[in-house]
C-alpha cells in the first residue's frame, strides 16, 4: 500500500508541474516509465510540441484581471488629443465628410498596426527592445520608440501639471479667469470679444480674462522675450509637476499590479465627466448651432489633399502605435489571450470617444459663439488653447461655475495621467527586460526615470517654458514616430515574415489572421506609412507660438532631437554589421529570429529564399 502511495504521489507531482507549465498555453505531456525500484514506479515527463514563446521559461508577471489590461490600453490611447484635436479637425475638414478618410485609414492602417503591436508583445513577452530578437539587426527600432516615449514624457507631464494648477485654482467662489481685475491682467484685457478702440494696428483685438490667465497668470509668458530668455521655473507649476511625478511613481513602481488598479479610476472617470458635460452642454443656448457646425457635411473638401493628410496623421497619433506602450502592456498578458478581439475593442472605443467628444466640445463652442455674437470659427481652435482658454471661459459663465470647473479639470487630469503612465511603462519595461540588473531593482529604476523626467520638464515650467513645450511637441513626437512605426511594420511583415507572424498568432489564439490582415501588414500599412512620412517631411512648417517665430538655432535643435531617436535604427544596424565577420552565415544570424539560429547552422535560412519575401 505504501509503495502505491509513493507512485501516486510521484505521478501527481508530474501532472501538477505540467499544469503549471500549461499556464502559458495548451501543451501535451508524455509520461515515460523509467524504471521500477522496490515497487516504486519512477517516471519522466516531456512536453510535446511546446509553444515557441521565447519567454515561456521566464517568471513574468501578468495582469490581475483582463479588465486591467483593457482599461490600461484604452486609458493610454484615449488621451487629451481626443478632446482637443479630433473635433477641431473634423470641423475644419468638412465636418462629417472628414469621417470618410478617417474611417478608411482606421480600417486599412490603424487597426492592423494596433493588432500587430498587441500580438508582437504578447507572443514574445518582452518590451519594445526585447521583441526584436525576431530580427536582431532591427533592434534599434525598439530603442527608437523607447527614446521617443521618454522625450514625450518631458513635455506631456507638463500638460497634466497645468491641469492640476487649474484644478487647485477652481476651489474658489469666483474663478480667477472670470474678470480683468487681477494683478497679472494687462490694459488690453476685456471681458468681451469686442474690437479694441486702440489705433495701434498691432492691437486690433483685446484679450479675454481666460486667455490672460493662462498666458500671464499661469505661464508668466509676458516675462519672457523668447526661447532664449526662459527665466527660472515657476514654483507653482513646479510644485504641481512634483505632485504629478509622485503620482506616476506610485502608480508604476510595482509594475502592472499597481498600474492595473489605478486605471480603474483614470480610464473610467473621463467618460463619466464627458457624459455630464454633454448633458449640460446641449441645454445651453447656441449648442445646436455648434453641433450643426461640427457635423455639417461638405464632401467637396474631400478633393483637397490636406483633408486626407490630416486624417492619416490623426490615425497614427491617436491610437498610440509606435511608442512601445502597446507592446509593453500586451507583454504582461497571458499567452493564450485573444489579442485580436482586444485590438478591435480598443480601437473602436478610441474612435467613438473622439467622435463623441466633439458633441461636448462644440456644444460649448456654439454657446460661446452666441454669447459673444461671433462666428464659431472665431472661438474654435485646437491644442492647449481649447482646454485651457476657451473651455474655462465657457465654464466661468455657468451657474455653479466652480463645480463645473473642478469636474472638467479632474477629467483632464485623469485623461492625461494614464497616458503618461503608458509612456513611462514603455520606457521602464523596454529597458528592464533588456538589462537584468534593472529588472532586479525595478523600484529604484522607476524612481530614476521619473526623476530624470521631472528635471528636464522643469524647462517647460519656466517663464518661457511654453516655447520649449512647443518645440518638443513639434519635433520629438512628429515624423520620428511615423518613421518608427514604418520600420516596425517592415521588420515584422518582411524580415520576420507575415506567414511566421501569423503562425505565432495562431499558436496564441488558435486561429490564423485572415488574408485581409496579412495583406494590410505586408503591403497596405507600409505604403500608407511611407506616404505619411513623406508628406510630413514635404509639408513641414517651422513651429511657432502665436506671433512668435522660433530662431534658426531652435529649429536646428528640434531637428537634432528628432534625428537623435531616428538615427538609433541605422546606428544599431551598422554596429550589428560591423560586429559580424562578414560571412553569409553571420549575416543570416542578424536577420533571422534567435530561435531559428539552429536552422542557420544547418544552412536553412528562409530569409535567403524568394518564397519568404513573396509569401503572404
Amino acid at each position: 500500500m505504501s509503495n502505491s502511495r509513493c507512485s501516486v504521489a510521484l505521478m501527481s507531482s508530474v501532472v501538477a508541474a505540467a499544469k503549471e507549465a500549461n499556464a502559458t498555453g495548451p501543451k501535451a505531456v508524455e509520461l515515460v516509465l523509467v524504471k521500477e525500484q522496490n515497487g516504486v514506479q519512477l517516471t519522466n515527463s516531456t512536453l510535446l510540441n511546446p509553444p515557441q514563446s521565447p519567454a515561456q521559461a521566464q517568471d513574468r508577471e501578468t495582469w490581475s484581471k483582463k479588465a486591467d489590461f483593457l482599461l490600461s490600453v484604452i486609458g493610454f490611447a484615449v488621451d487629451l488629443a481626443n478632446v482637443w484635436r479630433f473635433p477641431y479637425l473634423c470641423y475644419k475638414n468638412g465636418g462629417g465628410a472628414f469621417l470618410v478618410p478617417y474611417l478608411l485609414f482606421m480600417v486599412i492602417a490603424g487597426m492592423p498596426l494596433f493588432y500587430m503591436e498587441l500580438a508582437l508583445g504578447q507572443f514574445n513577452r518582452e518590451g519594445a527592445a526585447g521583441v526584436w530578437k525576431i530580427c536582431p539587426i532591427l533592434k534599434g527600432v525598439g530603442y527608437t520608440v523607447i527614446l521617443i516615449s521618454l522625450y514625450i514624457g518631458f513635455f506631456y507631464n507638463v500638460i497634466i501639471a497645468w491641469a492640476l494648477h487649474y484644478l487647485f485654482s477652481s476651489f474658489t467662489t469666483e474663478l480667477p479667469w472670470t474678470h480683468c481685475n487681477h494683478t497679472w491682467n494687462s490694459p488690453r484685457c476685456s471681458d468681451t470679444r469686442a474690437p479694441s478702440p486702440s489705433p495701434d494696428p498691432n492691437d486690433t483685438f483685446r484679450t479675454t480674462p481666460a486667455a490672460e490667465y493662462f498666458e500671464r497668470g499661469v505661464l508668466h509668458l509676458h516675462e519672457s522675450q523668447g526661447i532664449d530668455d526662459l527665466g527660472p521655473p515657476r514654483w507653482q507649476l513646479a510644485s504641481c509637476l512634483v505632485l504629478v511625478i509622485v503620482l506616476l511613481y506610485f502608480s508604476l513602481w510595482k509594475g502592472v499590479k499597481t498600474s492595473g488598479k489605478v486605471v480603474w479610476i483614470t480610464a473610467t472617470m473621463p467618460y463619466v465627466v464627458l457624459f455630464a458635460l454633454l448633458l449640460r452642454g446641449v441645454t445651453l443656448p447656441g449648442a445646436v448651432d455648434g453641433i450643426r457646425a461640427y457635423l455639417s457635411v461638405d464632401f467637396r473638401r474631400l478633393c483637397e489633399a490636406s483633408v486626407w493628410i490630416d486624417a492619416a496623421v490623426q490615425i497614427c497619433f491617436s491610437l498610440g502605435v509606435g511608442l512601445g506602450v502597446l507592446i509593453a502592456f500586451s507583454s504582461y498578458n497571458k499567452f493564450t489571450n485573444n489579442c485580436y478581439r482586444d485590438a478591435i475593442i480598443t480601437t473602436s472605443v478610441n474612435s467613438l470617444t473622439s467622435f463623441s467628444s466633439g458633441f461636448v466640445v462644440f456644444s460649448f463652442l456654439g454657446y460661446m459663439a452666441q454669447k459673444h455674437s461671433v462666428p464659431i470659427g472665431d472661438v474654435a481652435k485646437d491644442g492647449p488653447g481649447l482646454i485651457f482658454v476657451i473651455y474655462p471661459e465657457a465654464l466661468a459663465t455657468l451657474p455653479l461655475s466652480s463645480v463645473w470647473a473642478v469636474v472638467f479639470f479632474v477629467m483632464l487630469l485623469t485623461l492625461g495621467i494614464d497616458s503618461a503612465m503608458g509612456g513611462m511603462e514603455s520606457v521602464i519595461t523596454g529597458l528592464i527586460d533588456e538589462f537584468q540588473l534593472l529588472h532586479r531593482h525595478r523600484e529604484l529604476f522607476t524612481l530614476f526615470i521619473v526623476l530624470a523626467t521631472f528635471l528636464l520638464s522643469l524647462f517647460c515650467v519656466t517663464n518661457g517654458g511654453i516655447y520649449v513645450f512647443t518645440l518638443l511637441d513639434h519635433f520629438a513626437a512628429g515624423t520620428s514616430i511615423l518613421f518608427g512605426v514604418l520600420m516596425e511594420v517592415i521588420g515584422v511583415a518582411w524580415f520576420y515574415g507575415v506567414w511566421q507572424f501569423s503562425d505565432d498568432i495562431k499558436q496564441m489564439t488558435g486561429q490564423r489572421p485572415s488574408l485581409y490582415w496579412r495583406l494590410c501588414w505586408k503591403f497596405i500599412s507600409p505604403c500608407f506609412l511611407l506616404f505619411v512620412v513623406v508628406v510630413s517631411i514635404a509639408t513641414f512648417r517651422p513651429p511657432h507660438y502665436g506671433a512668435y517665430i522660433f530662431p534658426e538655432w531652435a529649429n536646428a535643435l528640434g531637428w537634432t532631437i528628432a534625428a537623435s531617436s531616428m538615427s538609433v535604427v541605422p546606428i544599431y544596424a551598422a554596429y550589428k554589421f560591423c560586429s559580424l565577420p562578414g560571412s553569409s552565415r553571420e549575416l543570416a544570424y542578424a536577420i533571422t529570429p534567435e530561435k531559428d539560429h539552429e536552422r542557420v547552422d544547418r544552412g536553412e535560412v528562409r530569409q535567403f529564399t524568394l518564397r519568404h519575401w513573396l509569401m503572404v
